[in-house]
């Protein structure tokens, strides 16, 4: 699963990306600097981890990550090939949700392909550019689809129904994702890859003096996007990327806490891409390794197994659970034990954020 960083030219991507993944990628004042999308994958900070490794003491740790992609800046026109349009609309398709830049701050060194800052301006760019090509992908799709139907294939007659209400949404300029679709007719949607139907993730870019209370600009798009159900996050990335470069994590806390920061945005921002994703996290935790496992959320016992070993999956027995809290409350596996705490979950177990769990499985 991963997020794709998205927006038009020179509003901050890379420089976000960088910050997040320190994977270094080139950003530079002109347009068209990201041609491959770079690729990071970053660790999804979470306090859970750091209090089970003081507990169990284990010889080494591991998070959960998240795999971010930055991707080249959009422009005007990209849905009908223009800069670098379609291979940015091909590696945005093969991402799972959208963390989409917008520039919130006035610079007159860093130069804006609109010459002027309105975010709104630019976040109706890249919605018209996405929507435009999802609508090519539907009407190519009812093309076929209307020839099926009228030969009376149910299925076909089901699918059309679909399709219709898909291309009358974003013929309005409303964006795929507005749609409410039964669980039946999501299977449907799902085969199209259609850009605008991923979740979104708005990312107000601001200056420093902005980074604690927003500004002007940041009212304008919580205001624009209220109805799209969709977390608006603010972050000074120019500062936070400096703050990444200082080795001394007490001199980054420092820098933080006089941005009126408790914690780095990126931190919240990766912690949000994660949810984004409809992801969430169980542990393991033995004396050789403390671990954190990544799974969609309502995975089965067995499905979080196979995460570790598709052998885990297959040969399933059991999963002996203990909630994290009761963990840290008892602070042993064997006193949690003792108090009756650690249940024994079946194939049915749906499991939830934070469990702590040990496979019992036979190949």
């Amino acid at each position: 699963m991963k997020a794709g960083i998205v927006g038009l030219p020179n509003v901050g991507k890379s420089t976000l990306f960088n910050c997040l993944s320190n994977a270094k990628a080139q950003s530079a004042n002109f347009p068209f600097c990201t041609i491959e999308p770079n690729l990071g994958v970053v660790n999804v900070p979470d306090e859970r981890i750091k209090k089970l490794e003081e507990l169990v003491k284990p010889e080494r740790v591991q998070t959960a990550t998240v795999e971010i992609v930055d991707i080249a800046g959009l422009v005007k026109g990209a849905s009908k090939g223009e800069g670098l349009g379609n291979q940015f609309l091909a590696n945005i398709r093969e991402t799972d949700a959208i963390l989409h830049v917008l520039r919130c701050f006035d610079n007159d060194n860093i130069i804006h392909v609109d010459n002027s800052i309105d975010p709104i301006r630019d976040k109706e760019t890249i919605d018209i550019e996405l929507q435009l090509k999802d609508l090519e992908t539907v009407q190519k799709k009812l093309e076929k689809v209307k020839r099926t139907a009228k030969t009376g294939n149910k299925e076909a007659q089901i699918e059309l129904v679909v399709l219709l209400k898909i291309e009358e949404t974003l013929l309005k300029g409303i964006s795929v994702r507005a749609i409410q679709f039964s669980e039946k007719d999501l299977e449907i949607v799902k085969t199209l890859q259609l850009i605008t139907a991923k979740p979104v993730l708005y990312v107000c870019n601001v200056d420093e003096a902005s980074a604690v209370s927003g500004n002007s600009y940041v009212d304008k798009v919580k205001e624009a996007v209220k109805d799209e159900d969709a977390e608006v996050i603010v972050l000074a990335v120019g500062t936070e990327a400096d703050i990444t470069e200082l080795e001394d994590y007490e001199e980054r806390q420092m820098f933080l806490a006089d941005m009126g920061l408790e914690e780095a945005g990126v931190a919240r921002l990766v912690r949000s891409a994660y949810k984004l994703l409809n992801l969430q996290t169980y542990f393991t935790a033995g004396v050789k390794e403390v671990r954190a496992w990544t799974i969609p959320i309502g995975a089965t016992g067995p499905q979080a197994a196979g995460v570790i070993h598709t052998d885990f999956e297959k040969g399933f027995i059991r999963a002996e659970t203990i909630a994290y809290e009761d963990f840290v409350a008892y602070g042993s596996e064997a006193k949690v034990k003792e108090a009756g705490k650690m249940r024994v979950e079946g194939k049915e177990y749906i499991v939830k954020d934070g469990d702590i769990m040990h496979f019992r499985f036979n190949v």
